[in-house]
């Protein structure tokens, strides 16, 4: 596979992940009223959500970006 078709479909699933994984507790807390909606507490939720996110794409980057020799 071309390698920067490869990048390219890593981040996007990363992407995808994060905001799929940010929503869905965004959705928990709204319902719980733990903060309301257009607050700072969505902020931080999906801020925090994002920099797990980057933390643990970086790290699995090695993994799935590798090289492989024909």
């Amino acid at each position: 596979m071309n390698p920067t078709l490869k990048g390219v479909l890593y981040v996007s699933v990363w992407v995808l992940l994060w905001g799929t994984a940010a929503s869905l507790a965004d959705i928990v807390l709204l319902e719980r009223e733990a903060y309301a909606p257009g607050t700072a507490g969505q902020v931080v939720t999906f801020t925090s959500y994002g920099i797990a996110a980057v933390v643990l794409a970086v790290r699995l980057a090695g993994r799935f970006l590798k090289k492989v020799e024909p």
